[in-house]
């Protein structure tokens, strides 16, 4: 069972993936009735996401340090209970301010402490395997809009706003709570074995603080495609649904381009995982870089809504699919002792590239009236990412102990 328990991590990190993030970014559908009850305007209810993903950047980078030194569980049960009470405080605030701290700093600062913290975790029970295993745990995050998405629609309906988030908070720690005592470390600490079609460098000795991690030229490499994949997807995502109604979608028709890209990313995380860990997973990584910007740069041509869900499947695939492997890769170049804070920090620079997208975006159809700049310094991002994933470094090899649990 120990050798196995792994698969019982990927399970709980993936329940938990989805409760926490599916209770964070609910938020566009309380947009509206909130906006009716309150008088508050859009853009400052919407700042209380913006400013949720800045501070879900910073604090995952310091939920995952805490992570290598204390375990995931403690981190998880913590984050759980500033979930909930981060959505508590903001069903009940009157004042918009109050709104804006409780879900943009409380609930922001718990979305930090899901990703970095289960992925490097998980990493630690998995020697085959690596790759399909940490692509399952994100697909919590893949299923979180297709399911409590629409369950806060129908209570908000039912019950009001309020209500609503009230019962999500309720629901999301009650839930999350159990699941994180099934999270624990790996017994043992496991050397890395070559990957399929990787290339392997002689050991040398694995940084163990933070100023060493950083030095690094894996770590830079591995944070600069992460940040420029995100700079690069993050424009179309967000702008595509008004393209779409600039050529002639309605706005239900066009909003549900999002759905096809989340659903076609469920499939693109398990065949991309699948893929690493058969190919390798730079190999993977560079061959999704690469058609992510050849369909983002395909935009161009689009005007007609079936080609719109075309272009979205191969997007979801692609990113859905690429995303998780950044995690695999770090494991490849550092140790598990560390992998909290790696992750962590590639983490808040790939939050800092998904912040240039949609304001860059924004510029470029505010300075030339039209989105084709917007998909052609995408796409130029898109090779940037993917030219720059061909610098990663061989990962380097220890001998594998004995005792190493083959998940």
């Amino acid at each position: 069972m120990e050798r196995h328990y792994g698969w019982v991590i990927v399970a709980a990190g993936a329940v938990i993936t989805c409760l926490a993030m599916g209770a964070m970014f609910a938020l566009p559908v309380y947009l509206q009735p909130i906006a009716e009850e309150t008088g508050w305007t859009r853009a400052g209810i919407s700042g209380a996401m913006t400013v949720g993903f800045i501070v879900m950047g910073i604090a995952g980078f310091l939920w995952g340090t805490l992570t290598d030194r204390v375990g995931a569980r403690p981190v998880v049960l913590v984050a759980a209970v500033l979930l909930g009470i981060g959505l508590f405080v903001a069903s009940r605030a009157n004042d918009l301010l109050v709104f804006q701290f409780a879900y943009g700093g409380l609930v922001g600062a718990s979305g930090g402490a899901f990703f970095a913290p289960l992925i490097a975790t998980t990493l630690g029970w998995f020697d085959k395997h690596r790759s399909l295993a940490v692509s399952l745990v994100s697909l919590g995050g893949g299923i979180a809009p297709m399911t409590i998405t629409p369950l806060a629609t129908v209570l908000i309906a039912n019950y009001g706003w309020r209500n609503a988030m009230m019962m999500t908070a309720i629901a999301a720690v009650a839930l999350i709570i159990p699941a994180a005592f099934l999270i624990r470390r790996a017994p043992a600490v496991m050397a890395e074995a070559p990957s399929p079609g990787s290339d392997v460098a002689p050991a040398e000795p694995a940084p163990t603080n933070m100023g060493a991690i950083f030095r690094t030229p894996q770590f830079f490499i591995l944070a600069g495609v992460f940040f420029l994949c995100c700079a690069a997807h993050s424009g179309p995502i967000f702008h595509t649904v008004s393209y779409a109604m600039l050529c002639g979608a309605s706005a239900l028709a066009a909003a549900s381009i999002y759905s096809v890209e989340g659903f076609a990313g469920l499939f693109g995380r398990l065949i991309f995982g699948v893929l690493a860990d058969r190919i390798g997973v730079k190999r993977v990584i560079v061959a999704g870089l690469a058609l992510q910007a050849i369909g983002i740069y395909s935009y161009i041509y689009v005007s007609e809504l079936p080609h719109f869900y075309m272009l979205a499947v191969v997007l979801g695939l692609v990113y859905g699919g690429v995303m998780p492997l950044y995690s695999v890769l770090a494991r490849d170049y550092f140790g598990p002792n560390v992998m909290g804070t790696v992750l962590g920090g590639i983490t808040m620079t790939s939050s800092i590239g998904m912040a240039f997208g949609p304001l860059g975006g924004g510029w470029l159809f505010d300075t030339f009236g039209d989105y084709h700049w917007l998909y052609v310094a995408s796409a130029c991002v898109g090779l940037a990412a993917a030219a720059l994933a061909l610098a990663f470094p061989p990962k380097t090899v220890k001998e594998t102990p004995a005792d190493a649990l083959p998940a």
